[in-house]
């Protein structure tokens, strides 16, 4: 029998996401976000429940043409553009939408060789300070590529820093705005957050959402996955293989981190940080135990953790622990509150299940 961990892809929440975010993304047209492999959750198990995007941008031309290789002939978009010259033989080849954020990839256009024009997003470093052309340089950088027979229509675009928080868009809108008045082209501004927060302000040709497709909150913990009406669209799930009881006294696994103030029953589940669990969440992190709201107590061990059992006196050798995500009993624990139980986010934890976790699509 295989060890009974198991990651679940949900197809039915992954279109709902995507629904919610055209709502909140009025009348622009929507990129689905499947950089990363899709966060995680594999592009091939998410291809048929976004269907209904208006594109895909992902990072990687790996990726770029298992999108293609699925049978999308609509716009793919390279968020990052491309990184050496014969990367534009490909974008060519697989007609790849590409962003231009440097006067390298600039460089490359003029000096690629091809017949049929591109089609790219100029980006500008409103504020964000990544990449991008300065405002002061965004209108020369856009002369460059409009006297350029290889380059086609030029789209404008620029990414938010604080479309989560309390700082806001005001400014980094003030500064594109007044960067690319008069300028031709369609406009892509909001990610995630923007989308979600500021759907009036970012207005545009096109929206550009990624967790919210996947369940996970943009502004977490002001706003969790409920408020913004998300699904999880990936349960992590596993069963107890042991349970223990404790005395007054007693301690659990390395270093002896958590001590019983008196009689306590454990479970120890098979997950651990070799499985992509954070190794930074302690006692008191959030799990279901057969869909009962209990918590972690010590360390995250390699192969297994071990929880709380007083909330479920009845579970025992066997019993379904969620990690994250959907329960068979329907309790859902937010990837984002076990992110945050570790430091982290739920990005990095969608993107860290190992490659020894099955995965199945529903």
């Amino acid at each position: 029998m295989p060890r009974p961990i198991l990651a679940t892809v949900h197809a039915a929440a992954l279109r709902h996401n995507l629904d919610r975010a055209r709502r909140s993304a009025l009348d622009s047209r929507v990129w689905a976000v499947v950089k990363a492999n899709a966060y995680g959750h594999g592009i091939e198990r998410v291809f048929d429940a976004f269907r209904a995007a208006d594109g895909f941008a992902l990072l990687d031309l790996a990726e770029a043409e298992r999108v293609r290789a699925l049978g999308w002939r609509g716009p793919i978009l390279l968020l990052e553009g491309v990184f050496e010259p014969r990367d534009l033989e490909l974008c060519s080849r697989l007609d790849l939408w590409h962003t231009v954020h440097c006067d390298a990839q600039i460089d490359m256009l003029a000096a690629h060789k091809t017949q049929v024009p591109q089609r790219v997003f100029l980006k500008m470093n409103s504020g964000m300070n990544r990449l991008g052309f300065t405002p002061e340089r965004f209108r020369s950088a856009w002369t460059r590529l409009n006297a350029l027979p290889q380059v086609d229509e030029i789209s404008l675009m620029t990414h938010f820093s604080d479309a989560d928080g309390e700082r806001g868009i005001a400014h980094q809108i003030e500064v594109f705005d007044r960067a690319a008045q008069d300028l031709p082209g369609e406009r892509t501004v909001a990610n995630s957050a923007a989308t979600l927060r500021h759907p009036a302000q970012t207005r545009a040709d096109w929206v550009r959402p990624g967790i919210v497709l996947y369940g996970s909150a943009p502004d977490f913990p002001e706003h969790d996955a409920a408020h913004w009406q998300l699904q999880p669209a990936m349960t992590l799930a596993t069963r107890l293989i042991a349970v223990q009881t404790l005395q007054a006294g007693d301690t659990i696994g390395y270093g002896s981190s958590f001590r019983a103030e008196g009689p306590l029953r454990i479970g120890v589940a098979a997950v651990g940080y070799a499985d992509g669990y954070p190794r930074h969440c302690s006692t008191g992190t959030p799990v279901l135990v057969d869909g009962v709201r209990t918590r972690m107590v010590g360390r995250v061990s390699m192969d297994m953790i071990t929880v709380d059992l007083t909330p479920v006196p009845d579970a025992g050798f066997g019993s379904e622990v969620t990690l994250w995500g959907r329960s068979s009993a329907g309790a859902v624990l937010s990837i984002d509150e076990v992110a945050r139980a570790g430091g982290t986010v739920g990005y990095e934890l969608m993107c860290a299940v190992a490659p020894r976790v099955p995965v199945v699509l529903d």
